[in-house]
């Protein structure tokens, strides 16, 4: 896949997961393209680890099924950057 489908899928899968995600995130259009990048990858290596049985890194393709696959590895990446990241603040 070409660079210009990669960011159009970013900034799709991002926005997508951001509205959908509760809480307030950050990051303006490059964290929003850099999300929906990563979950493109995430979400592409999970899902052919589920229909195949095999680890392969992969990526989801520019189409209504790579973007659901995508937007879904953003949120995945989402809730783990921030259980990694969050503070409990103790009262």
């Amino acid at each position: 896949m070409n660079i210009l489908a990669w960011i159009v899928l970013g900034l799709i899968a991002g926005a997508i997961a951001k509205a959908i995600y509760p809480g307030r995130q950050g990051g303006g259009i490059l964290g929003t393209m850099l999300l929906g990048i990563i979950g493109a990858f995430l979400g592409g290596t999970l899902y052919s680890f589920l229909t195949t049985g095999t680890l392969a890194l992969g990526a989801a393709g520019l189409s209504i099924g790579g973007i659901l696959v995508s937007v879904l590895g953003a949120i995945v990446a989402l809730f783990i950057y921030y259980a990694v990241t969050s503070r409990r603040s103790v009262h």
